[in-house]
């Protein structure tokens, strides 16, 4: 598949410890579900999607880069994290999505 037909997922990720928040004596097991959606994705979408995830405290530019999640932080603050954006249109706000969001987002992207 050519880099011009792959739908990018981007999760806007609130400020964490580590990168992805798998770290520390507790693990949110949220992260873990998003991380394996995230993985099952690309893998069964065999390169038609790719993913990507931005911390706050890391990658402040990536959260500047897209007007609508730089809006969305603006109004409401850190409170919105983390948001979901396929091909940089947002489509969740305040909770990761599911393996079976992301795949139904996917579908409806043309993948």
């Amino acid at each position: 598949m050519d880099k011009e037909n792959v739908v990018k997922v981007e999760i806007f990720d609130p400020p964490m410890c580590c990168p992805g928040g798998l770290c520390g004596p507790s693990i949110d097991p949220a992260l873990l579900d998003v991380q394996e959606a995230l993985l099952r994705i690309q893998q069964e979408f065999d390169g038609g999607a790719r993913a990507e995830r931005y911390l706050l405290s890391q990658q402040a530019a990536r959260f500047m880069q897209n007007s609508e999640v730089l809006r969305l932080l603006k109004a409401k603050g850190v409170s919105i994290l983390p948001i979901t954006a396929i091909n940089g249109k947002v489509v969740k706000t305040g909770a990761y999505p599911s393996y079976t969001e992301l795949k139904v987002w996917l579908r409806n992207s043309g993948v």
